[in-house]
């Protein structure tokens, strides 16, 4: 199994490319299925969980290629040809529910595993579930399995979220797409992801009102057409690798990162002493005059997102005072402060709280990943401390992050992979 192993106490100077959104490209990759014309994608990033969505589309009968020799580009395309999205492929990311929708609007029935994913707490699909009954599909669990059917077309139907769900946005916006007649979304997710799906629907013949908006009105047609569509970049990578300029005392140029997609992160991180201005082809992002403690509770967009608040723990694990992380998004994602703390972190988690005392320095030791953001956590904590920290069990990285240790070491990072 890989490990990456970093000696730490060197600032980072130079460029990081930012590749296309992870959490983007995978419900716009399930958007294939609404169409049996060709979905070319662009601005794709090369991740296991890429090649994840790749395999289960193959087994409802899309090809899913490579035309480009760089990898940078899918294209999509075939006829659905299998209704079944089995355990195996489902078990290892939850992203893999997003078929579901799609499934039942194009063939009236589908039969999809419940899903795994990263152990951060439950995630359940019940707001899929839910909304897509009111649209006039039939459910029955069984065997871990959710066999849902339809008779004739969805039907449109005003759907209110009793809290915000990304995942159950992505699924209905889908499904509502070719549903009959017009289905609102309210209380809907507002994430820049969700703005891209809804765009690329829009280009394939979709009608759809309020972008970007908690409303989404979808007026539904009898079919969509392919279409090409550049994925936006990475916010969450874009966030991450500001956190290693800023912990390392270094200043990195983010190319192609967008600064109207960062929501409450820069905020936050200028609160800490994190300074982030946009240059031509991205974000410049230095760490001013030392880092500073600051408060921070993960919310729905546009707030603090909870795929940033492992590396921002482990930024101001080693910044001067108290601060307090809140997380109101999964029971389970603290799992990273133990790791941190036998680094030499001093955090104590009270329930959703963690209370982080920032310390002068952190010490290099062997430590666990738990799942995908915990793993750059542990990187960030091995950049700033002093002697060697070995991050274990980095396939949780590798479904996220591509290229870590070269994007890293290309600006001057002591880190490399530890292969077998």
């Amino acid at each position: 199994m890989d490990r990456i192993r970093i000696r730490g106490g060197k600032p980072l100077s130079g460029e990081i490319p930012i590749g296309g959104a992870k959490n983007a490209a995978l419900p716009l990759m399930a958007a294939g299925l609404l169409t049996d014309d060709r979905l070319v994608l662009s601005n794709v990033p090369k991740l296991a969980d890429i090649a994840t969505m790749a395999s289960l589309l193959a087994q409802h009968g899309i090809a899913v290629e490579r035309p480009d020799n760089a990898g940078r580009v899918l294209s999509l395309g075939g006829r659905i040809t299998n209704t079944e999205a089995p355990y195996d492929i489902v078990r290892t990311m939850r992203a893999s529910f997003l078929v579901m929708g799609p499934l039942l609007a194009r063939t009236g029935e589908a039969r999809v595993s419940l899903p795994g994913g990263c152990e951060i707490g439950a995630r359940p699909v019940d707001l899929h579930l839910k909304g897509l009954e009111q649209m006039g599909a039939r459910f029955n669990l069984e065997g871990g399995y959710v066999d849902g059917r339809v008779d004739g077309r969805l039907r449109g139907a005003k759907i209110v979220f009793p809290f915000v769900s990304v995942g159950a946005t992505e699924n209905l916006l889908m499904a509502a797409a070719l549903a009959e007649g017009r289905t609102e979304l309210v209380n809907a997710a507002r994430e820049p992801e969700i703005g891209d799906l809804a765009h690329c629907l829009v280009a394939m013949g979709a009608d759809i009102k309020g972008i970007g908006s908690d409303t989404l009105v979808i007026e539904g047609v009898r079919a969509l057409h392919g279409a090409d569509h550049a994925i936006i970049p990475d916010r969450i990578e874009t966030g991450s690798y500001a956190c290693a300029a800023a912990i390392s005392g270094g200043s990195v140029l983010l190319r192609h990162a967008r600064l109207e997609h960062l929501g409450a992160t820069v905020r936050v991180m200028r609160e800490a002493g994190v300074d982030i201005t946009e240059e031509a082809g991205g974000l410049m992002v230095r760490r001013l005059n030392g880092l500073h403690g600051a408060d921070v509770m993960t919310e729905p967009y546009p707030g603090f997102p909870t795929d940033m608040q492992a590396q921002f723990m482990a930024m101001l694990s080693v910044a001067e005072g108290a601060s307090m992380v809140t997380e109101t998004i999964f029971e389970n994602r603290f799992m990273h402060v133990p790791e941190l703390n036998r680094m030499g972190a001093r955090i104590n988690v009270h329930g959703t709280s963690a209370i982080v005392r920032g310390v002068p320095s952190l010490s290099g030791a062997p430590v666990m990943a738990s799942d995908l953001r915990a793993s750059l956590s542990l990187i960030l904590a091995g950049l700033a401390a002093k002697g060697e920290t070995v991050v274990n069990r980095v396939y949780h990285l590798d479904r996220g992050y591509e290229a870590v240790e070269q994007k890293l070491a290309a600006c001057g990072a002591d880190i490399e992979r530890i292969r077998g």
